[in-house]
């Protein structure tokens, strides 16, 4: 991706770190919110057992174990030299405070590990893992990183996912009062949801004027509900060209300086039931590129006029 069309996060952290940086996921044998406390026992439609998350050969190693296991990889592979531990599976922030604080602390103690990312739900950061996260926000390079996927209701209701869209504001704000740094995650592709919609809530997400944004083509696993509806004939999933000319529509309307972290992703081959196109990755992410420079245009092109509409509450 050429760097003045987007604001890309690997470009970010080869320029802050002064390297390459690779993010490893780490799993901390975290559980979620929405699979327990009285809840749907499985949770969100889309979600498969792993809590959509790459499983590794190492996930019931110890934290140290994962991370030194996965940097001997990276350093081989693409020449890695600094990481950042991301605690990706379900919910990160889903345990007592002080659990919490071994798990981030055994992470940080490993060598060339710079900060850290924790992945979790607008619904499981009341104030006291707030203020917990803002510790680490001081000692080290640090990213909460909020799964929203829609600004819909609507959608969030269809998705089972068991918050609405005003709980993702309260837990946003009271985040960006400690300083913390937000990355929100988005489905394009959702069932239901037009272009419009779509679009609706790229520009929330410019209005709100996150840190950072991770966009997701919807994936249809098998052994989920989605799953299920995708093999009764009662949802279908994008085309690439479909795709592609959304992520470009959302890239104009983001700030210029919101970093983007993600573009697209793969589902585990063994899993994927839909679309299959997916697991070409650098294909969709060229095809990205070539739609920038086909339309002559560069994320924010279409910002801030486009932060006047707010989406339903």
């Amino acid at each position: 991706m050429r760097k003045e069309k987007m604001l890309l996060y690997s470009t970010h952290l080869k320029h802050r770190f002064g390297g390459r940086v690779h993010k490893i996921s780490v799993d901390a044998g975290f559980g979620c919110p929405n699979r327990a406390n009285g809840r749907d026992s499985h949770g969100c439609i889309f979600c498969d057992s792993s809590g959509s998350a790459a499983v590794g050969i190492w996930r019931q190693a110890e934290i140290a174990q994962q991370l030194e296991q996965a940097k001997e990889l990276m350093q081989q592979k693409y020449r890695a030299k600094w990481f950042i531990a991301y605690f990706q599976p379900y919910s990160n922030t889903f345990a007592p405070l002080e659990q919490l604080r071994q798990c981030y602390d055994q992470a940080l103690k490993v060598s060339k590990v710079v900060g850290l990312a924790v992945g979790t739900r607008p619904d499981c950061v009341d104030n006291g893992v707030l203020d917990l996260l803002a510790e680490y926000h001081q000692r080290t390079y640090f990213w909460l990183e909020l799964g929203l996927q829609s600004c819909h209701d609507h959608t969030l209701n269809y998705l089972n996912r068991g918050h609405d869209y005003a709980c993702f504001l309260d837990a946003y704000q009271r985040a960006k009062e400690r300083g913390l740094r937000i990355c929100v995650h988005l489905i394009i592709g959702l069932p239901g949801e037009s272009r419009d919609d779509i679009l609706h809530t790229a520009r929330e997400m410019a209005r709100l004027g996150v840190n950072g944004i991770k966009l997701h083509l919807l994936h249809v696993l098998r052994g989920t509900p989605l799953g299920d509806s995708y093999l009764a004939g009662e949802i279908s999933t994008l085309e690439m060209d479909d795709y592609v000319q959304l992520v470009v529509d959302v890239i104009e309307c983001l700030p210029p300086d919101t970093l983007i972290q993600r573009l697209t992703g793969d589902g585990p081959r063994e899993l994927l039931l839909a679309p299959l196109w997916s697991l070409n990755k650098w294909e969709v992410l060229n095809a990205i590129e070539a739609e920038l420079e086909r339309r002559g245009t560069r994320q924010g092109s279409h910002y801030p006029d486009t932060i006047t509409r707010t989406c339903d509450l």
